[in-house]
């Protein structure tokens, strides 16, 4: 059970959030739980659009964004999210299960996409306090200062949906994926 109600449909929302509800049922096919549950706050609702649209216009593509939303859902023990990225990962960024399982686990089978999982994986477990080394490894890699921006971005919209559907027990509404382990 939720523990921050789910409007039933976009109409039982507040009223200044149905138009990006609809934007999102456009994009979507469908309106997603997490979605009707942001939209019991607007403010909440829109910083996540919002910045969620800037993390699209970065200088990640795609498939990292999702690789980087798998590893930040398993880390953070987020069953929504995780569940909901697996399915992106598969059906929009085309991650094959060998991947989504290397992303799960803090890896990617691609080697530069190693870098930006690795990178947001130790940004998750060290709370920010990556070392020297971890930024010069990445900018080896060929990461730029707003690569690597871009990554943090990423890894903070995915702890903010984590943090808001563990808080709300938000009812999962993809193929059901546990995370391997509990988050610490």
């Amino acid at each position: 059970m939720t523990r921050i109600h789910t409007p039933i449909t976009v109409a039982d929302a507040p009223a200044s959030t149905h138009a990006s509800l609809k934007a999102v049922e456009k994009q979507l096919g469908i309106v997603p739980n997490m979605f009707r549950v942001l939209a019991k706050s607007p403010a909440a609702l829109t910083g996540y659009l919002q910045l969620s649209g800037a993390s699209s216009q970065g200088a990640l593509d795609a498939a990292t964004r999702e690789r980087i939303a798998l590893v930040v859902a398993e880390l953070n023990g987020c069953g929504y999210c995780l569940s909901a990225h697996t399915y992106l990962g598969r059906n929009v960024a085309q991650l094959d299960d060998a991947e989504i399982t290397a992303n799960r686990n803090g890896a990617s089978n691609d080697p530069m996409a190693d870098v930006a999982v690795r990178f947001a994986a130790a940004v998750v477990r060290q709370r920010g306090q990556v070392s020297n080394e971890q930024m010069q490894a990445a900018r080896s890699a060929g990461y730029s200062d707003a690569q690597l921006l871009d990554i943090l971005l990423a890894v903070a919209l995915n702890t903010f949906t984590n943090y808001v559907n563990e808080v709300a027990q938000t009812e999962i509404d993809f193929p059901v994926v546990a995370p391997l382990r509990r988050a610490a």
